[in-house]
Order: C-alpha cells, then sequence, then structure tokens
C-alpha cells in the first residue's frame, strides 16, 4: 500500500485522489483513528496539521485501534521539572548561560546582512561599512587571554575549591600550617595552563599573521599596486595570480584566458579535488585593455551574503553605455575566497570581505574541548567534597558545638582538604602531555602530531566515527578498469586488444586529415564515412563496436587539456597555434570531475588522444597521428537531477552530426535501446566498486539537428519554466539511442583502509560517511572500503521536500531492519526541521549511514545532533577546509595530511598521514590513556583519602581537636618527592600488549562502557582508604603507649611504605622506570630523615624497634588486599587477562 503514494504532492485533480488514497492508507488501523484522519490530511494545509499527528515508530502504529501517542519516543513524554528542583538539577546553569550569551549579544550586536550594490574599483562609493577581510582563528585577544584561561581553569570544581581553600590562609584565626603548602601547587597547575594556552595561542596568531599579510596586485587608476590581504576592501578589482590564494569573494570580471575562463580549485572550500570552470562577465571580458575597466561606469548587485557555497544571484549593469548593459550573474561568475586559481590570471571586483565570505560563514567557532574522563572526575571530586563537609559536621557534632563551633568547623574542613588533592590536576596534565608524547614517538604511525594534549583519553571512549569520503577512504584518484560491449567485456589485462583495435579500425578507414602536422602525410583521399552510413544496418564487427565506444567516450566529455609551456620557449610561441606543442609529456587534462579525466587519460592509452580543445571545437589524434577535428555544436553539462550529459558534435571531414551521451544507469537505461545486459553488468561492476557509466550515441540528419536547434533556442529564451522546456526539448533527442558500452571507473581506496573499517566495526564503534559526493558514488565507496558488508540491505531515502513526504519516508524506512541508510543533505535537512528525534533514533540503530551532497555546516550539525541525542563520544575524520566544522565539532577531531590541504589537520585535535593510523591511535593509545588516566586519578585521590582518614582517627582520639598531625613540609613531601614518581609511573602500565590490543579490536567495546572509572571503583578505593588510614594510625597508636611523641615518625614511614606497596599493586605490566621510581622515592625519604629533626627524633628511628613496628603496621595494611586481589584475579579474571594468558 505505501508504494502506491505518491511522493510529490500533486495539486488539481490529482489532489483529491492522492488525499483520498492517503485517508484510506490511514484508516488501515480500523474505523477508529481513520475516520478521524481522513479529512485531516489535507494537502494544502497540511503542514498545519501535520503537527498532530505523531510519526509511526513502530509496526504496531499502523494496527493499534489506540491512539499513535502511545508510540512515541519516551524522550518526548519526560516530565518536566518545576521549580526549586529544576533549579537544583542544572537551571542554575541555564540561567548562567543564558544571562551570558544575552550580554555577549548586547556586546556584539550583529548587523544584519543587506544586500549590496558595489561600484567597480570604488570602495569609496560603499553605503555600508563592511568587515575587515582579515582571517582571525584565535580564541583570545590581550585583555580577555588571562582572565579567559582563568575562567576555563576555575569552572571546574576542583580548581575552584583550591583556590577558596587557598584564600581562607589569609585569615589568621583559619591557619594551617604554612602557606606556600596551598599555593605553591597551585600556582604550579596555573603556571603551567598558562603558558601551554599562550603557546598555543601565539601559533594560530602567526599562522592568522601569515594569511593576512600574503600580498596582491590592486588595480587603481594609477596602475596596480600591491596591498596586504587584510587591506582589502569591497569594490577593490584584485587581479589573482595563478596558483595564488582568492583573498574575497569576489565577482569574475577578466581573465588572461583566450576563452574568457578559467579554472579554479575549490579543495579547501568544499573538498572536492575536481577543477571548477568559472566564466568571466562577457561584458568586461570584451574590453580592449585592462586599463578600460576605470573608463566605463559599472556597478554589480550582489545578494547578501549566506552559507550556500553552491548558488549565487546578482546582476552586472553598465551604465554609460546606450542602452545600458545588464548581465545576469549566477555562481559560475564568482570566485569565493580561499580557492586557488588553476589556470591563467584573474581579475575580480570584491563583493564580500572577512567575516562576510562564504569560507568563514561556513566554518565554526573552536571550542574548548573538555574529557569525559575529566567530566567524571570533576564529578567524584563534588561526591569527595560532600564526604568532606558531612566529616567535618560530624567531628563538630562529637565536640559538643562547644565554644566558636563555626570556626572549628571551617578549621576541620581545611584539616581534611586533603580529600580532594590538588595533585589530581598536575598529575593527570603530565600523564597527558605523556601520552601525546608516546602518540608522537610511536614508529607505526609516523607523521601523527598531538594537537590539543587536553583530550587523549576520548580515543579510548569513541562510539562513533563520523568520516569524509573523498581523500580520507580514497585517495581520490580514478582509475579505468572496464569496458563491458553487451558480448565482450575488456578489463585492465586485455586493454592491449582495445588498442589493435582501435589501430586496425583507422589504417582501414584512413580518415581526411585537417590539422596538418609538422611531419608531413599526404591526405588521405577518401570521405568513406559518407557511403558507410547510408549502406543497410547489419550486425557490427567487435572491432567497429570498439571503435565507436573509445570514440564516443573520447568525445562526449567536458575536459580540457592544458599545455604547460616547457622551459626554453619563449612567451609568443606558447600561443603560436601552428607551433603548439602537443607533445604528451607535458600535457595535462582538466575538467569538474576526475572520473572524465580517467576515461580521457585511458582512451589516450588506448590511441586516441584529446589534444586541444576550446568552446566550439575540439580534436583527437588518431594512432597514427592524423588529427580529427570536430565541431562541438551543443553541450548539455551534467547535473545532479539529470545524472547525464551529452554533445551533439559534427565531424568536419564527413559533416557527421552524432548526439553522444553517457550517465548514470538509472537514468540512461530508460533512454537506450532495449537490451538484456545492461542492467546485470551495472549491478556486477556497482559490487566490484566500481563506478558506472553507460555511452549512447544517435546519429541526426542536418534537417532533424536544425528542427532541434531551433526549437531549443526558443526554450531557452522563455522566462517561465525555463528549465523545464530546455529539458523537454532535450528529451525528444534521447529517444532509442543505441547503447554503445558501459564504463567502470574505480576510484582506488587509501590503503588498508578495509582491514581498519573492520576492525572499527569490531571494536563496536558505528561509522558514518559525510560526504559532499553523488549518492551513486558515496553508495559505491561505501560498498567497495566494506563499510557497508556485502550482505547488508540499502536503504536509499528518496528525495523529501515537505513535512508530508519525510513523514512518508521514515515510516517506510522504519520497517526496514538491519540496513544501511544512505541519505543526501537535501533530504535530511527536511526530516530535522520536522522529525529530529525520530531520525537520528532511527539512523542510530542503522549499522553504517552514508550522508551525502552535505555541505560543511550540515556535517558539522550532525556530529553535534549525535552528540546531544546519544551521550556518546564522537569523532570526526576529515582532511579537507569543508571538514573543519565537523572537526571542531566532535568530542575528537582527527585530520589527515591529504592532497587537499593542511587545513584540517591544523584544525583537528590530532593529525595523522594515512587513514589506517586511526585503527593503532584508537586501539592501542585510546586504550592505554582512558586506562592509565583512570587509574592515576584514583590512586592519587586514594592518597589523599588515607592521609584524610588517619587526620580523622588522630582528631577523635585527641578529643577531637582541629590540629593537624602532619606539619608543614612532610604534608608538602607527601605529595611530591616522597610518592610522586611511583604514583607518576603509572603512565607507563599497560594491561594489553599492543599487538593483543589489535588483534582483539573487541577489547575496545569494554573501554566505551567506562568501567575503569565509575562510581563502583571510586568506592572500592574509598573503601581501601579507610582501611589502610585506620590500621595506620591505630597501629602506631596501640604499639606506642610508651613514647608517644613518635606516633608521627611510625605513622608517617609507615604511610610511605603503604603507598609505595599500594602502587606496585596496582602496576599491571611493570616497567623499569618504574622500579628506579620506587627505590629513587624509597631513598629519597631515608635521606630526608637525617634532616626533619623538628618532627623525628632520629635517635629513636635508628632503633630496631622502630622498623620491627613499622614493618608489622605495613604488612598488617597491605598483604590482605594482595591476598584479595589474587583471589580476585584467580575467580573473575578481567577479559584481557584470558587473552594475555
Amino acid at each position: 500500500m505505501a508504494d502506491q503514494i505518491p511522493l510529490y504532492p500533486v495539486r488539481s485533480a490529482a489532489a483529491a485522489a492522492a488525499s483520498h488514497r492517503r485517508a484510506a492508507y490511514y484508516s488501515a488501523a480500523g474505523p477508529g483513528p481513520g475516520v478521524d484522519r481522513r479529512g485531516r490530511y489535507q494537502l494544502e494545509d497540511e503542514s498545519a496539521h501535520l503537527d498532530e499527528m505523531p510519526l509511526m515508530m513502530s509496526e504496531e502504529g499502523f494496527e493499534n485501534d489506540e491512539s499513535d501517542y502511545h508510540t512515541l519516543p519516551r524522550a518526548r513524554i519526560t516530565r518536566r521539572k518545576r521549580g526549586l528542583e529544576w533549579f537544583v538539577c542544572g537551571g542554575w546553569k541555564f540561567l548562567c548561560t543564558s544571562c551570558c550569551d544575552w550580554l555577549i549579544n548586547v556586546c556584539q550586536r550583529k548587523k544584519e546582512l543587506k544586500a549590496r550594490t558595489v561600484w567597480l574599483g570604488c570602495p569609496e562609493k560603499c553605503e555600508e561599512k563592511h568587515p575587515r577581510n582579515s582571517i582571525k582563528n584565535q580564541k583570545y585577544n590581550v585583555f580577555t587571554f588571562i582572565p579567559g584561561v582563568l575562567y576555563e581553569q576555575f569552572k571546574f570544581f576542583l580548581n575552584l575549591y583550591f583556590l577558596v581553600v587557598s584564600c581562607s590562609q589569609f585569615v589568621p584565626a583559619l591557619k594551617i600550617g604554612y602557606l606556600y603548602t596551598y599555593w605553591a601547587p597551585l600556582g604550579f597547575v596555573l603556571a603551567v595552563t598558562i603558558a601551554r594556552e599562550a603557546i598555543d595561542e601565539f601559533r594560530r596568531f602567526q599562522r592568522d599573521k601569515e594569511m593576512n599579510s600574503q600580498l596582491y596586485s590592486k588595480l587603481t587608476v594609477r596602475g596596480k599596486v600591491q596591498v596586504k590581504s587584510s587591506d582589502i576592501q569591497v569594490g577593490d578589482l584584485i587581479i589573482v595570480e595563478k596558483n595564488q590564494r582568492i583573498p574575497s569573494d569576489m565577482v569574475f570580471l577578466r581573465t588572461s584566458e583566450k576563452a574568457g575562463s578559467c579554472f579554479i580549485r575549490t579543495d579547501q572550500l568544499d573538498g572536492e579535488t575536481d577543477w571548477k570552470l568559472k566564466v568571466a562577465v562577457s561584458c568586461t571580458q570584451r574590453l580592449p585593455a585592462l586599463g578600460d575597466l576605470f573608463s566605463i561606469s559599472a556597478y554589480v548587485y550582489a545578494q547578501k551574503p549566506q552559507l550556500d557555497i553552491h548558488s549565487f544571484e546578482g546582476t552586472f549593469t553598465r551604465e554609460d553605455s546606450d542602452p545600458p548593459i545588464h548581465e545576469s550573474l549566477s555562481i559560475e561568475n564568482t570566485l569565493w575566497a580561499s580557492t586557488v586559481v588553476a589556470s591563467g590570471t584573474v581579475i575580480g571586483v570584491v563583493i564580500y570581505t572577512g567575516k562576510e565570505t562564504r569560507s568563514v560563514m561556513n566554518t565554526s567557532n573552536p571550542k574548548n574541548k573538555v574529557g569525559l574522563l575529566d567530566l567524571e572526575l570533576n564529578q567524584l571530586t563534588k561526591a569527595l567534597f560532600l564526604a568532606l563537609v558531612v566529616l567535618s559536621v560530624v567531628m563538630v557534632t562529637l565536640q559538643g558545638f562547644a565554644g566558636p563551633w563555626y570556626r572549628n568547623l571551617f578549621r576541620f574542613l581545611l584539616l581534611f582538604s586533603y580529600i580532594i588533592p590538588i595533585s589530581l590536576r598536575v598529575n593527570l596534565d603530565m600523564g597527558k602531555a605523556a601520552y601525546g608524547w608516546m602518540i608522537m614517538k610511536d614508529e607505526n604511525i609516523p607523521g601523527t602530531v598531538v594537537r590539543t594534549s587536553t583530550i587523549p583519553e576520548e580515543l579510548g571512549r569513541l562510539v562513533y566515527l563520523l568520516t569524509d569520503k573523498t581523500g580520507t577512504l580514497t585517495q581520490n584518484e580514478m582509475v579505468f578498469k572496464r569496458l563491458h560491449l553487451g558480448t565482450v567485456s575488456y578489463g585492465t589485462d586485455t586493454m592491449d586488444e582495445i588498442q589493435s583495435h582501435v589501430l586496425n579500425s583507422y589504417l582501414q578507414h584512413p580518415v581526411l586529415k585537417v590539422h596538418s602536422q609538422p611531419s608531413g602525410h599526404n591526405p588521405s583521399s577518401a570521405p568513406l564515412r559518407r557511403s558507410q552510413s547510408s549502406t543497410p544496418k547489419v550486425k557490427k564487427s567487435v572491432s567497429s563496436r570498439i571503435h565507436e565506444a573509445v570514440k564516443a567516450i573520447a568525445l562526449c566529455h567536458n575536459v580540457t587539456p592544458v599545455y604547460e609551456a616547457r622551459a626554453g620557449i619563449t612567451g609568443e610561441t606558447e600561443f603560436a597555434e601552428a607551433d603548439q606543442d602537443f607533445s604528451d609529456e607535458n600535457r595535462t587534462y582538466q575538467a569538474s570531475s576526475p572520473d572524465e579525466v580517467a576515461l580521457v587519460r585511458w582512451t589516450e592509452s588506448v590511441g586516441l588522444t584529446l589534444v586541444s580543445r576550446d568552446l566550439a571545437s575540439m580534436q583527437l589524434k588518431t594512432p597514427s597521428g592524423q588529427v580529427l577535428t570536430y565541431c562541438i555544436l551543443q553541450m548539455f553539462p551534467f547535473t545532479s537531477e539529470s545524472k547525464r550529459m551529452g554533445i551533439i558534435v559534427r565531424d568536419e571531414s564527413t559533416a557527421e552530426i552524432t548526439f553522444y551521451m553517457k550517465g548514470a544507469d538509472v537514468a540512461m537505461s530508460t533512454i537506450v535501446q532495449y537490451n538484456d545486459w545492461l542492467e546485470e553488468e551495472c549491478g556486477n561492476m556497482a559490487r566490484e566498486g566500481l563506478r558506472t557509466l553507460v555511452v549512447a550515441k544517435r546519429t541526426l540528419t542536418e534537417e532533424q539537428y536544425q528542427d532541434f536547434e531551433s526549437r531549443y533556442s526558443q526554450a531557452k529564451l522563455s522566462i517561465h519554466d525555463r528549465t523545464l522546456k530546455v529539458a523537454a526539448v532535450v528529451e525528444s533527442l534521447e529517444r532509442e539511442m543505441e547503447l554503445l558500452c558501459l564504463t567502470g571507473v574505480e576510484d582506488q581506496l587509501q590503503a588498508d583502509v578495509r582491514p581498519t573499517l573492520e576492525m572499527l566495526r569490531n571494536a563496536g564503534i558505528k561509522i558514518w560517511m559525510l560526504t559532499g559526493d553523488k549518492l551513486e558514488t558515496a553508495t559505491c565507496i561505501a560498498k567497495s572500503s566494506h563499510l557497508v558488508s556485502r550482505t547488508q540491505d540499502i536503504h536509499v531515502f528518496r528525495p523529501v521536500s515537505n513535512r508530508g513526504e519525510a513523514h512518508l519516508e521514515l515510516n517506510a524506512f522504519r520497517r526496514k531492519h538491519d540496513c544501511a541508510l544512505v541519505i543526501s543533505g537535501d533530504s535530511l535537512e527536511v526530516c530535522l526541521r520536522y522529525y529530529e528525534h525520530e531520525l537520528v533514533e532511527l539512523a542510530c540503530q542503522c549499522p553504517a549511514v552514508v550522508c551525502c551532497r552535505c555541505s560543511p555546516t550540515q556535517k558539522a550539525h550532525i556530529v553535534t545532533l549525535l552528540r546531544q541525542h546519544t551521550r556518546k563520544r564522537t569523532c570526526a575524520i576529515g582532511d579537507g577546509g569543508n571538514d573543519v566544522s565537523m572537526i571542531q565539532a566532535a568530542d575528537c577531531g582527527i585530520g589527515i595530511e591529504g592532497k587537499e590541504g593542511k587545513q584540517a589537520s591544523l584544525a583537528a585535535d590530532f593529525s595523522i598521514t594515512q587513514f589506517r593510523h586511526i585503527g593503532r591511535l584508537l586501539m592501542v593509545h585510546g586504550r592505554n590513556s582512558y586506562k592509565r588516566s583512570a587509574a592515576l586519578g584514583q590512586f592519587v585521590m586514594h592518597r589523599g583519602l588515607i592521609i584524610s582518614t588517619m587526620q580523622a582517627v588522630f582528631s577523635s582520639v585527641f578529643y577531637f581537636a582541629s590540629v593537624p598531625l602532619y606539619q608543614g613540609f612532610l604534608m608538602v613531601g607527601y605529595a611530591t618527592i616522597y610518592t610522586m614518581f611511583p604514583v607518576f609511573s603509572l603512565v607507563l602500565d599497560q594491561d594489553v600488549k599492543p599487538e593483543m590490543a589489535i588483534l582483539y579490536p573487541e577489547l575496545y567495546k569494554d573501554l566505551t562502557k567506562g568501567r575503569s572509572l565509575s562510581f563502583k571503583t571510586f568506592l572500592i578505593w574509598v573503601l581501601i582508604s579507610i582501611y589502610q588510614g585506620g590500621i595506620l594510625m591505630y597501629g602506631a597508636l596501640l604499639l606506642f603507649e610508651a613514647e608517644f611523641v613518635h606516633v608521627v615518625a611510625i605513622s608517617f614511614t609507615a604511610l610511605i611504605l603503604t603507598e609505595l606497596l599500594m602502587v606496585a599493586l596496582t602496576i599491571r605490566t611493570w616497567h623499569w622506570l618504574m622500579v628506579v621510581a620506587e627505590f629513587l622515592s624509597l631513598g629519597c625519604y631515608v635521606a630526608s630523615l637525617a634532616f626533619l629533626n623538628e618532627y623525628f627524633d632520629v635517635a629513636f628511628i635508628t632503633t630496631v624497634t622502630f622498623v620491627w613496628k613499622v614493618s608489622a603496621i605495613t604488612v598488617v595494611s597491605c598483604l590482605p588486599l594482595y591476598v584479595l586481589k589474587y583471589l580476585k584475579r584467580k575467580l573473575s579474571p578481567p577479559s584481557y587477562s584470558k587473552l594475555s594468558s
């Protein structure tokens, strides 16, 4: 039934039938809801009523008699929190951010973007003030740097808490110990952070300065002057040389190329490496000299700045001619900033600068990324703070609230403040730096750079990987692989047969030479073609069919051969047609699609070479060196709607007119004559991961062509429905075309893409491909890279343009199970507008998702949606300027240094040189970073908890006095020199060997559950700390009734030994540096005993009694834990230990 529903709403007579059918469709559930809906689902005002109609989220919705609202996802029906509950549960945070946003908006009141009139070469005539043309990637300026960095630090509860504690030491009544014990660690943390941010900021500043100070030639009345990129204004006439970056958005006025057009490279804007053809405004291109641009009075009217890089509307008007000349401007007359001129020199008038350029509007501001582990530790420190407050209140209560109890409460809070260790941030930040160093030093992934050192643990927690296609999964190098003629198929190993067939066919039918070569053969004398075409139709030989197919591929394209002037040839001869150097070694092909270049390169390899082309003709060279000239009568360019391109050419030697066409099989199968092999062979090639094109031709008589041309030019002049009328005229030619061949081109994948994607899939990571490329190509690469496995179905989401269509299409998709989704950017936009939650929920259940025709902002939007809806960690990987927004929006951004430049790798958190390196980066380094940081964080907390427990026991024994157990240097030494090295050596620990982690990617799944650091593991550490702290303190008090003064010496020594043993207990794989750290710390402590006379009695320390009593306490505090650990490993070993054993 669903198939009967028209996808596009039809007005008039069909409207009633459609609405009736839809009503019937919905009444399938029974009389109840169906009757209600019958009148409701009218096409005229469907969007108004669709609010009432929920998307059916399950099969049952169709048969269900009850209201559909039962089938809505839970997220929609969550109870709204009210009043105080809302405020406590995060409402305060919402209010604060809202206020800040409002203040920022007031300060930076955004001015409304407007359309503009720009006079050529007269920036002073602009009515509006336009932004400066400078690039700015910095996060702060001179004034906001210190406040900004301090805010980023103190928004963490941990750091804010230490600031308050340290400040409290200036109050005499609250002073406990020495000031440096509080301020030194805090100062160290801030100094390190500020230094790191300052270096990063300075690097950004230098990069921006380099871009802004690039010099360009500006055309003025007095001639050319050099200007900096940042000083360019709207209305300036700028000259851009070949291979120079275009500094701002311009309208293309003139070029040095004779054809009046040039190529530009747009890879930093839209990620496509193919060259785009741009056309100069014909009025200015026709002017005799450059200086004449100032002698005319002309202006450009441009629409207001907007995001869309694929469209532009404007007009060019020359006032001083009679009558005034008006030209309409479209996207092909524009030169966007950040693109590069690939051929010739161009002159343009600047229409948008700085923040209003398309490239800047499509990039998002970089945000400070905070790792999930840091957020989890932040939650745990809040729990510790709660414990601290409770403990202090209990102490004061046990005192009986005697005297100034609130002052005692605050003193207790300070005494126990070691529960929350300040060294936690220091250790973690140093750990992160160590992980970054290890990643960059890994020889298996050379060239990897860590640009954001704060989030290496994120690499171990990823659930979604969003990847670009072109240049990331593929090398963007097309290779011709297969030619199929219906009865016979040629692959790479049989291309030499084709070559001999082509050679023979040109030797059998020599062609009248039009273009005399310097070698000078005698012109052939027979126009044999004419007589051949009039003979009755017979079954052609394989040789002639190959010849026809190769000729069609060599003619039906939009490729231009470009000749580099060789050294030693002077400038004049470069343009002299007679001496044009047609030699093969300095010819390169340029086209807007790499597929076309691959096809033309292939025809060259089999003997038919494209040697020159302009807007009116093209020339082919045969294997024997003859040059054939073809006159181009009409061009029908490729569009994503028609999915095909055509060309009508006249052979100069025979005057034969032929209409050639090539396109996707879906578009061509209805146009060509009936055959029984096309569909099957297309399927076979697609399964091999080849991009297929069907090539066909039709021979036209002179009368047929003249008739077509008159109708075509008439259609092109019509004002209403021009595109429809033109399409209708062209379609009249597209009938019963002769099918020549099917071609297969392969976009070569990057090295080891398939095993890497498989490894990531086995690791439980869901992979989404977001690309700006066509739907067919994207689907093709998804199959060939095994992003979608061979057994999986693919659901191609049909194009939708309004809410009703989106509704029906989503319901159709809902019924599919375990199939990959392919959706285009336009349909995605429509679905997200009305059914955001439903679409994301459905897409997240798919094993793989491919989004094609995505703009840079759409890519970033998808990443943000995934983060918000799933609350899981996302990673984006790309290699072009169009991936920057997506990389910055993800929790973890990875850039590949590729052919598309370094823009993505500079904006990313991690930069790699090849896609396959991502496997080791996540499986090995991600795993280690997360596991190590989790162990390190919890151990540092344990170190603070154990000493706070001892303080609590000490205070309770001594009548709840708020007196510190350990004074001054002992406290600083405990957190630094005595235990710092062994604890920090945990960053060298590893639970699984790197080879194991890569061999069994399934181990990665455990990490995403976050079990290494959770409230459960944290509570275990709390219990260990309480047990050990209690044993150490009570043991010291029990064994030392006579020498009470020695309690400090004994308990402190036992504490240091316990900590060193606990580090040894935590370590899973020993490293020689760990052993050094253990003995070094012990040595430091023993050596320092001699100097700490104020705390220890040296005479007592050297006695045997002291040694055995300390040993006894230490054994009691540690031995049970060793026994428990051994039993746990025996009875319920972790998954990784099963492998390593």
